[in-house]
């Protein structure tokens, strides 16, 4: 467990009470850091008020004290200097909204994760709510924590990530958020722009497609582990082609992005000569069992704020997605929804129409065009 003393505290806003931002506020706040906890409803949030702390199990153990919770933006995030978003992509915009009014000059806002194009989102809110405060926007390429709330205050650290990518949207600006985070997180290492760690999103190549694939057993309400069972051979055949298009559509901007074996051996040290080795191997996902209904982020979030935005790119830079858009279609009719509608897409995210060196020069830029 990383510690601090007290000239190294931070004063820290973790927006999000669910999974992974009881897993962030308790852990900074054992590592010593000064926390407020934010979520929308007050129903998450009566564990912790009522203990004042957040109990963590698993690789990571121990009480870390809240110095607040609250459903007050406000309060949340003034005076803090980090601002850590650890909700569902689909939220991503409220929150923007929401802390518009708010923010001051200095401040660093953090996606964790982006999934894709979510710091370009996250900014065109901004400036749609004529923000002109001057803050850092970035995005982690995936959630730092495998982690499962086990209790109204407690929750369970499954895993803790060996190296996570970040970038912001001015990309001159991520070595200031990685001195800032490497204060407590040693995991983090700069990416190379906010469309690097976009591409790099694992969670649109493995959630959805293990979903519908296993959707019989999930409908069944049958216990099983959601990556070391669900992702049979057969299934990872199918989750391999969703990965070659997503590289493929990356490098269509020039980006290199790295394939999702590549990626469990960076994330967890996990190697294979195959993905569903690789996969089997990586003792993180042990014990993460699949969910009991369809509607669950991994289908709600990972279609449309991760594969749409990759298919709706690919089909601007006419790069075929074929599994892709069959994974997309079959997500629609199974939970009776238009993902392509609901997801983030080029016309919505205000990038329809740009050339390569448009988007390259949106990556380092100031502004969303």
């Amino acid at each position: 467990m990383t510690t601090t003393n007290s000239r190294n505290k931070v004063k820290i806003a973790v927006l999000g009470a669910g999974h992974g931002g009881l897993a962030m506020a308790g852990h900074l706040a054992l590592m010593g850091h000064k926390v407020n906890l934010y979520n929308r409803g007050e129903e998450r949030l009566w564990g912790v008020k009522s203990s004042g702390t957040v109990e963590i199990t698993g690789e990571v153990e121990g009480f870390g004290k809240i110095n607040l919770a609250t459903t007050s933006m406000k309060e949340a995030i003034e005076g803090v200097e980090l601002i850590m978003v650890v909700v569902p992509a689909n939220g991503h915009g409220w929150m923007a909204e929401q802390m518009a009014p708010y923010l001051s000059d200095g401040q660093i806002i953090i996606l964790h994760p982006g999934r894709t194009f979510g710091a370009i989102e996250f900014k065109q809110v901004l400036v749609r709510e004529k923000v002109t405060t001057d803050v850092i926007i970035a995005e982690a390429q995936t959630f730092i924590y495998a982690s499962r709330a086990t209790g109204p205050s407690q929750v369970h650290i499954f895993r803790i990530k060996h190296s996570i990518p970040v970038a912001s949207i001015r990309a001159h600006l991520i070595p200031k958020v990685i001195d800032k985070l490497r204060q407590f997180y040693p995991q983090f290492v700069p990416g190379d722009n906010v469309f690097k760690t976009s591409f790099e999103n694992i969670g649109s190549v493995f959630h959805p497609a293990i979903c519908i694939l296993n959707a019989g057993w999930i409908e069944h309400d049958v216990d099983f582990q959601f990556y070391h069972e669900g992702a049979t051979p057969g299934v990872t055949k199918i989750l391999e082609k969703v990965d070659e298009e997503r590289v493929k559509v990356a490098e269509a901007i020039g980006i290199r992005a790295i394939s999702a074996r590549q990626w469990l051996y960076m994330a967890y040290s996990s190697a294979g000569t195959t993905l569903f080795e690789a996969m089997r191997k990586n003792i993180g996902y042990r014990g993460i069992l699949a969910p009991r209904s369809l509607r669950v982020r991994y289908m709600e979030e990972d279609i449309p704020f991760s594969l749409v935005p990759i298919a709706s790119t690919g089909k601007m830079l006419n790069v075929p997605t074929p599994t892709i858009d069959s994974v997309i279609q079959l997500g629609c009719a199974l939970n009776d929804t238009d993902y392509w509608f609901k997801g983030r897409t080029v016309e919505n995210l205000g990038i329809a129409g740009m050339s390569v060196r448009d988007l390259r020069l949106l990556a380092i830029g100031e502004t969303v065009k």
